[in-house]
């Protein structure tokens, strides 16, 4: 008898917090729906973030031990109802008779959570997350009051770590939204209905195209377009952006392959994908089976990606150069240590974000980076190009300032063929972009 409680104990709790886990739940739901002894009580989720740090450092010895100390800490402030669920997932029930401020409370729980752990020597700071429901003003089950918080917590990740979210129902609709949106983007997916438009790259001097940039594209129906700004993300967030920029890659390839040998491509790569050691030796296989030419392509990357791994991006950047690929840097100026990126890693070319470009020739601070930005790669070897250009003044006075490369609605808009024309000094856009045109212009391409 003893040794069947054990193993009725073990399989209904937490082997490392000892905490119940979620057979005991479903148990406790069960009986919880004849008794109703948890009526005015509220639903916290709560998801712990950051471990996969802990594990590269230390391993998962340490990872149980702060999983431990972590489960100690809900339970000092939650005495009873904690439950341990799947990965990261802690759960916990709090009697809301007295009418406590439920946000102040995940936000202290946010605090415990989130002070430093000492382990050996060394200290560790973890984040979480936070989402709460009421039962029953939120929802007379109580299983549906914990998928409500689940749907609150979800939410609070979006908005960023250490935040805390109570439920609305608004906040369902949104998930059912983004359910229908990642189901979409599967099937699309699935029947290659993702296209490729081209942008042109105008050599400033000569007013002739010298490139294309590729711009990834999802007509959902005639004349109908999802911004990548929004399904780029989401292909990230669920693992299937390496597909998707096969797909797109190959798609370009084959469209380069009838332009002129002096005519070239720039892609735009993930910094997910940057970080992938896989990725160099990947686009130089479909390069090399479809037959375009190392020198033809030009790879973007933003600066964001190369804090993500910089080891990783380094190796994957010298193995693209030294295949013959060129290496542009994307939205130059945004990021946060931009000159330290130009002495840690070769590039072809710099691209002057389109912000500096909307409002260089009205304000003299933007207009003095602009000038920098030209000075300081002419002094570095490397080409730039200025992204954004619209109006003719913008055209004449970054030709005057020595700008290599232009690129805009001016000089010509995305097509899902490219079109080659020469640009004159007296082609003049003053029309004002639909908002889809701005959102598709101004998200990145890929």
């Amino acid at each position: 008898m003893e040794a069947e409680k054990t193993v009725d104990w073990i399989s209904s709790h937490d082997v490392i917090t000892s905490l119940p886990n979620q057979k005991f739940l479903d148990s406790f739901l069960s009986r919880h729906a004849e008794n109703k002894q948890l009526a005015n009580h509220a639903a916290f989720s709560i998801e712990i973030n950051r471990f996969k740090d802990i594990n590269d450092l230390l391993g998962y010895e340490h990872r149980n031990e702060i999983f431990k100390i972590v489960g100690q800490r809900i339970s000092f402030i939650f005495p009873d109802n904690v439950f341990k669920l799947r990965g990261d997932e802690f759960l916990a029930f709090k009697s809301n008779k007295d009418k406590t401020d439920l946000f102040l409370l995940g936000e202290r729980i946010v605090s415990s959570l989130c002070s430093p752990i000492p382990i050996e020597g060394f200290t560790f700071n973890i984040a979480a997350n936070v989402g709460f429901s009421r039962f029953p003003e939120d929802s007379d089950d109580l299983r549906q009051v914990i998928q409500q918080s689940a749907c609150a917590l979800h939410m609070a990740k979006k908005a960023g770590r250490e935040k805390v979210m109570g439920f609305i129902p608004a906040m369902q609709d949104n998930l059912l939204a983004t359910a229908l949106f990642r189901s979409d983007f599967k099937k699309a997916l699935a029947s290659k209905a993702f296209t490729v438009h081209y942008q042109p790259l105008v050599d400033l001097r000569t007013s002739k195209t010298v490139g294309f940039e590729a711009l990834a594209r999802w007509e959902v129906s005639p004349g109908k377009f999802t911004p990548p700004s929004l399904f780029i993300p989401l292909a990230e967030d669920i693992g299937l952006i390496p597909e998707l920029t096969e797909q797109l890659f190959r798609l370009a390839c084959l469209e380069t392959l009838n332009w002129p040998a002096q005519i070239t491509l720039s892609f735009n790569i993930s910094p997910i994908l940057l970080c992938n050691k896989l990725l160099a030796p990947s686009i130089i296989s479909i390069m090399d089976e479809m037959g375009l030419a190392a020198d033809r392509l030009e790879i973007e990357i933003t600066e964001s990606a190369l804090f993500q791994d910089a080891n990783a991006a380094r190796y994957t950047l010298k193995k693209l150069r030294d295949a013959g690929i060129k290496i542009a840097l994307d939205d130059f100026g945004t990021g946060y240590s931009s000159l330290s990126q130009l002495c840690n890693f070769q590039f072809d070319k710099l691209k002057i974000d389109k912000s500096f470009i909307d409002t260089f020739r009205d304000n003299e601070k933007q207009d003095k980076i602009v000038r920098s930005i030209i000075s300081l790669a002419g002094s570095l070897g490397v080409k730039v190009t200025a992204e954004g250009i619209e109006y003719a003044n913008q055209l004449e006075l970054l030709k005057d300032l020595g700008c290599d490369i232009g690129q805009g609605y001016l000089l010509g808009r995305p097509a899902a063929k490219a079109i080659f024309h020469q640009v004159t000094s007296s082609i003049i856009y003053n029309f004002p972009l639909q908002k889809t045109e701005r959102e598709m212009s101004s998200s990145p391409p890929f």
